[in-house]
């Protein structure tokens, strides 16, 4: 595995990544009572809503340089809406049944629902937040080229990461123990706290980033999120993971603009999973971005910032890209 490493010098030394729970705030519930942390940013009438989805043991604050990014870029004329998956952030635990990537895009769905009644979409999904935008498109494809009118998938795949190095802990008998208690005797999971974190904590550190060097403070910030998750929510996600195959799903998002977006050196999805899903797109971007790990969008906002604005601007109408371009120009020019 790759080494991570760290600078001195820490350009986001004082970054405040906890500036989403400043913007405003709701719940969404989903279809079976779990309650869903979602944070809006941008005007409830703009002309396009982009919603991200997070990974797994992240929470929505992993878009923190897109939210950024964005906001500069677009203005008031784009609305952004996270949200926690469940079990994750703020959002609320269930029953480990319900720990799939299926469930994952009915969630999706209902986040949809509340916060998006009208207008046009693009959906973001980091890491198994792409396996959800891919489950919502199995699961809704009449939304597609209507409402849904691009989607961006990063380091993430359509099937299951057996083959990866999370994939391989799975077989830990340590980890068959720990995954017994979540499902069969729940009050019991602090005692496997030790042993699952031991055993999953190391695999995605190392894989998080690539082999370049680091902000000290995004690797914090990273870390903050996978350590704050449940350990219930983190072995009952695994098998999830393991066995989901959304593939079915590709031939939906082939109606509408695409972004798939990863480093290569991502040990987690690695980029011949990119690759393979590129390759049956119609109208896909692919970015490979050199020398990153699996939290790209943190370890390089900038090649998937690009990514994204490009992709708001294939997947938005002619009027709305137009106007775009010349609010960048005035700004660009000092007003």
């Amino acid at each position: 595995m790759s080494r991570r490493r760290t600078t001195t010098e820490d350009p986001y030394a004082d970054e405040d990544f906890e500036i989403l729970e400043d913007d405003r705030s709701s719940v969404v519930t989903a279809f079976d009572g779990v309650e869903l942390a979602v944070r809006e940013v941008g005007p409830q009438d703009a002309r396009l809503t982009v919603v991200f989805a997070h990974g797994f043991c992240l929470r929505m604050g992993a878009f923190h340089f897109q939210r950024a990014r964005l906001s500069e870029e677009w203005g008031s004329q784009v609305r952004m809406v996270f949200y926690d998956q469940r079990g994750h952030g703020w959002s609320g635990e269930s029953s480990t049944d319900t720990y799939t990537v299926p469930q994952l895009g009915m969630d999706l769905e209902a986040v949809l629902r509340a916060t998006v009644p009208h207008g046009p979409i693009v959906l973001v999904g980091h890491s198994m937040g792409g396996m959800t935008v891919l489950s919502h498109a199995r699961q809704y494809p009449n939304q597609y080229g209507n409402r849904i009118v691009g989607a961006a998938l990063i380091a993430s795949a359509a099937r299951g990461v057996s083959r990866s190095p999370l994939g391989e802990i799975l077989k830990n008998p340590a980890l068959e123990a720990v995954q017994f208690t979540v499902r069969y005797a729940p009050n019991l999971v602090h005692r496997g706290r030790g042993a699952a974190r031991s055993l999953i904590g190391p695999i995605l550190r190392a894989a998080s980033y690539g082999d370049e060097k680091i902000s000290p403070s995004v690797v914090a910030f990273s870390e903050a999120m996978m350590h704050d998750t449940p350990i219930a929510t983190m072995v009952g996600f695994l098998h999830a993971l393991e066995v989901h195959d959304e593939s079915a799903a590709l031939p939906t998002l082939s109606k509408i603009p695409t972004l798939v977006a990863c480093g290569d050196h991502d040990l987690l999805t690695p980029d011949g999973k990119s690759r393979a899903m590129a390759a049956v797109l119609w109208d896909t971007d692919l970015v490979i971005v050199p020398g990153a790990g699996h939290l790209v969008q943190l370890e390089d906002p900038g090649a998937i910032n690009d990514g994204l604005v490009r992709l708001v601007e294939r997947a938005t109408p002619s009027r709305l890209a137009r106007l775009t371009r010349r609010t960048r120009e005035r700004f660009r020019r000092g007003g």
